[in-house]
C-alpha cells in the first residue's frame, strides 16, 4: 500500500503532471512524500495552446522534489489523446519502477464551448482525451496489476461542469460512469475506484473576475488549493482509505 507498510515503495502512475502549478504535480509530491515510487505523464503541445503557456523545468522540478522525499521516478511525454499509447507506458513504468499499484487519472482535456459553437473536433478530442484515454489506462492496469487484493487503486479526477464547458463536462460526466464500473467489475481484483472533484482550483487559470465570484459562493471562504485535492487523493491512495469504493466525492470547500 502506502510506502510506509512495506519493505520497498508502492508504485502509482499520475497523469496529465506537465505543471508545477497543476492539480497532478501535487499528487505526484504528496504521493512521493508519503511512501510512493511515482511515474507521471505530461503533454507540452498541450499546454503551450493554452493561455498559461508551457512549463519547460516542471519535469526537472517534480523530479527532483520527489527525489528529496526518497522517491524514485519517471516522466512520460506522452498524447494520451492517441489510443495507442497505453501499453508503452506501462511498459516504461514496469521497466523503470515496477508494476503499478495506484493508478491517479489526473490528465484532461478542457477548452471552453458550448452547445452552439463546441466543433466535432474539439468534441472528439475531449472524449479521446478524458474518457477514451482514461478508459484503456483502467484496462491496461487492471489486465497488468499484480499487488496483494485490497491494495489497488484507481482515483479519477472529474468535474461538475456544463453550461459554457460542455465537451469537457460530458467527457467528464462519461468518466464518472467508467470509474464506478471500475469499482464493481475489478472487485475481484481488490481494487478501489474512485472519482473527485475538486471543485474550482487556484492553477493560473482564473481570471479576477473568477475568483471573485468562486470565493462568494465558497462556504469557507477561500479558493481551492492542488494540495487540498492532493491531501484526498493520497488518503484513498493509502491503507486506511481501502474503505473508500464506487464514491463520487466532492473535495470543494462546500461550493457544491
Amino acid at each position: 500500500m502506502d510506502g510506509t507498510d512495506q519493505q520497498h515503495r508502492s508504485v502509482a502512475l499520475v497523469t496529465g503532471a506537465g505543471r508545477t502549478a497543476g492539480i497532478a504535480a501535487s499528487l505526484v509530491l504528496k504521493l512521493a512524500q508519503t511512501g510512493w515510487d511515482v511515474a507521471f505523464t505530461y503533454w507540452t503541445p498541450y499546454d503551450e495552446r493554452m493561455p498559461w503557456g508551457p512549463d519547460p523545468s516542471a519535469v526537472t522540478q517534480l523530479s527532483d522534489q520527489a527525489a528529496r522525499h526518497g522517491a524514485r521516478t519517471v516522466a512520460i511525454e506522452v498524447d494520451l489523446g492517441e489510443p495507442h499509447t497505453t501499453a508503452g507506458i506501462f511498459d516504461t513504468v514496469e521497466r523503470e519502477l515496477g508494476h503499478v499499484t495506484a493508478l491517479v487519472l489526473a490528465h484532461c482535456e478542457s477548452v471552453n464551448s458550448g452547445l452552439l459553437d463546441t466543433s466535432i473536433e474539439s468534441f472528439d478530442r475531449h472524449f479521446a482525451v478524458n474518457t477514451r484515454a482514461s478508459w484503456l489506462l483502467i484496462r491496461e492496469y487492471a489486465q497488468r496489476f499484480r499487488g496483494a487484493h485490497g491494495t489497488g487503486r484507481i482515483v479519477s479526477l472529474t468535474s461538475d461542469a456544463t453550461v459554457g464547458n460542455l465537451p469537457y463536462g460530458a467527457s467528464k460526466g462519461a468518466l464518472d460512469r467508467i470509474t464506478l464500473a471500475a469499482a464493481r467489475e475489478l472487485a475481484h481484483l481488490g481494487v478501489t475506484a474512485n472519482a473527485v472533484d475538486p471543485g474550482p482550483t487556484d492553477t493560473g487559470w482564473m481570471t479576477a473576475e473568477i475568483k471573485d465570484a468562486v470565493l462568494r459562493s465558497t462556504p469557507l471562504g477561500r479558493l481551492g488549493r492542488p494540495q487540498d485535492c492532493a491531501n484526498l487523493v493520497a488518503f484513498l491512495c493509502s491503507s486506511d482509505g481501502g474503505w473508500v469504493n464506487g464514491q463520487l466525492l466532492n473535495s470543494d470547500g462546500g461550493i457544491a
